[in-house]
């Protein structure tokens, strides 16, 4: 049987030639493509000024498209913008991945062997040396570690911070939201290299204190990852 004209055709028209961008269009993806924060936040230092330089100059090129660079310009653009995706894949991205895993780490870290107490002391003389960072992370730490002395909680290796203070305001809901916020003031600490202030120290410490005076309510809990209390 003979294909229809229209048939042959119409798989013809739907073949689209490929995209070459004008010189803006193109000066517009690249900045767009390089401006995602995915790059800007992992950024190495050593790049910075590369950077800043490249942005510049792409800033720079301004006009109607009719000077006597606008032959090169458009090339150099694509070349350059191809050349610093590349080194965001291979440099950037393993400082992305590295981040994403440190912030799965068990949040006790490599030394895990401190009881509820331990964690406080450390806590304390962290603050009296005025390392209110290292007092916040402690004193978080003596949080988990107290829930799980008390059989609240299971212990568990790998528990993150989220984790425990979703578990916690479950059976602690007057505070779950300061739980929550607890645990991303520990994340932004520890992680995320954010200063740390006397007040956040005093918080999470208060917040540890009241625990203590609190009888955990189990009823309605997913009883995932809690221990038999007693």
């Amino acid at each position: 049987m003979t294909a229809s004209p229209v048939a042959v055709i119409t798989p013809l028209l739907s073949m689209e030639p490929p995209v070459t961008p004008e010189r803006d269009e193109a000066r517009r993806w690249a900045i767009e493509e390089l401006g995602k924060p995915q790059y800007s936040d992992a950024r190495p230092g050593w790049l910075d000024q590369l950077w800043r330089d490249f942005l510049d100059w792409l800033s720079s090129l301004e006009g109607d498209g009719t000077g006597p660079g606008t032959n090169f310009a458009l090339p150099a653009i694509v070349a350059i913008a191809v050349v610093l995706i590349i080194v965001a894949v291979f440099v950037v991205r393993p400082r992305l991945n590295a981040r994403r895993a440190n912030r799965t780490d068990d949040i006790y870290g490599a030394d895990a062997t401190a009881d509820a107490d331990g964690y406080r002391r450390r806590a304390s003389a962290a603050a009296n040396d005025g390392d209110w960072a290292a007092a916040v992370v402690d004193q978080f730490r003596a949080l988990v570690r107290s829930a799980e002395e008390r059989d609240i909680i299971d212990v568990r290796a790998g528990r993150t911070a989220d984790e425990a203070s979703a578990q916690l305001g479950q059976v602690f809901s007057t505070v779950q939201p300061r739980l929550g916020a607890a645990a991303l003031l520990f994340d932004a600490v520890r992680y995320g290299e954010q200063g740390a202030t006397r007040a956040d120290y005093e918080s999470t410490r208060g917040l540890d204190a009241e625990l203590l005076t609190m009888k955990p309510d189990f009823d309605g809990a997913v009883h995932t990852g809690f221990a038999v209390p007693r």
